[in-house]
């Protein structure tokens, strides 16, 4: 492979902030694996947001590149899995495999899309100095004709449609809406995009905490609600504590401490069964193995409000934001009913090619 931009590389990355931003170049904010594809004839590899290679694990977007985009290109872009109409973040983490088979298998079950939203490289030029709007229009010029698996992301300036995608597409599975400034350059590895992501607030029973990897303070505590059938279930954690909090925490918890999970909702957490499914904080997955994900049962007594942006199933999709402890409220209300969910929105309303 011989590329006026050769891999590894970093994609350019997007900083939070609350309302979107006037004058900007606007997309949605796809729910996948940030990557960069890599075209030199035959040759693809396609890169991840740390730069390793995600090749092996999509051989169907390899064929796709082959296919579809210029013969000499470095495109900028997600990878994303659609079911049922919406984005599927979890079919996307099982493509992480280690066999083979088990990926060519899933290849051709929950096949992969590749959106694509910026072009760095055509043939032998690098396209990386220049703005956001000649590569953009580069980009539609090079992949205007591509078939799927191949997109190009939507894009606008307009900030009222913008204003209207963050809140229609997010039936679709997309989180919110990226803004990019019309004359910047491609800068890999800095913010200097803007992302702005849906928020909402939950109240979820307080359940356990994990340690910090630096000592014996609070790394993130364990939240979980109540299901139709009166089970506890873990829903995710939050946790951006800062390091004085995070000690404080560890006494003011100390009442709702169990010497051990016995009597405990998720007490069946230590069985192997219940490690296999990878739904608790103490199971390993392909994500975190080699860490220690030992946990801290509490008596689930307390209610905690947390901030999240949207959930994948039946957990919160990302990290959640503590707000506020509500002792006000009886744990036994904590339940899936309050949470809001999002008006379905097909993504053949995006894409009319999307399966």
């Amino acid at each position: 492979m011989d590329l006026p931009v050769m891999p590894p590389l970093k994609p350019m990355l997007a900083k939070s902030a609350a309302r979107i931003p006037p004058g900007m170049l606007y997309e949605g904010k796809w729910d996948g694996f940030r990557a960069i594809v890599f075209r030199d004839g035959d040759e693809v590899e396609i890169g991840s947001r740390t730069g390793k290679p995600l090749t092996r694990y999509f051989p169907e977007l390899v064929e796709a590149a082959r296919a579809g985009l210029p013969p000499r290109c470095v495109i900028d872009g997600e990878i994303v899995i659609a079911t049922a109409g919406r984005l599927d973040f979890e079919a996307l983490l099982e493509r992480i495999h280690p066999a083979d088979s088990r990926v060519r298998l899933l290849a051709q079950r929950t096949p992969a899309s590749f959106i694509a939203f910026d072009l760095l490289a055509l043939g032998d030029a690098s396209l990386m100095a220049d703005p956001l709007t000649w590569r953009r229009q580069a980009l539609v010029d090079a992949l205007g004709s591509a078939p799927p698996p191949i997109h190009i992301a939507p894009a606008t300036t307009d900030i009222e449609l913008a204003q209207e995608w963050f809140e229609r597409f997010e039936g679709a599975g997309l989180d919110g809406v990226i803004a990019k400034r019309p004359d910047l350059g491609y800068r890999p590895d800095e913010r200097v995009m803007i992302k702005v992501k849906h928020e909402r607030t939950a109240d979820c029973v307080l359940a356990g905490y994990r340690l910090h990897k630096s000592g014996p303070v609070v790394g993130s505590l364990l939240l979980g609600l109540y299901d139709a059938g009166g089970r506890l279930q873990h829903v995710g954690v939050c946790a951006s504590f800062p390091m004085a909090r995070r000690a404080a925490l560890v006494e003011e918890l100390e009442p709702l401490r169990m010497p051990t999970a016995e009597g405990h909702p998720w007490a069946d957490w230590a069985e192997a069964e219940a490690q296999a499914t990878g739904r608790m904080p103490g199971a390993q997955s392909r994500w975190s193995a080699g860490k220690d994900l030992s946990w801290v049962p509490l008596r689930p007594e307390r209610v905690v409000e947390v901030a999240y942006d949207h959930m994948q199933g039946t957990r919160f999709r990302h990290t959640a934001q503590f707000r506020r402890w509500r002792d006000d409220r009886d744990p036994a209300g904590c339940t899936y009913a309050q949470l809001e969910e999002p008006v379905g929105y097909d993504l053949a309303g995006i894409f009319p090619q999307s399966s």
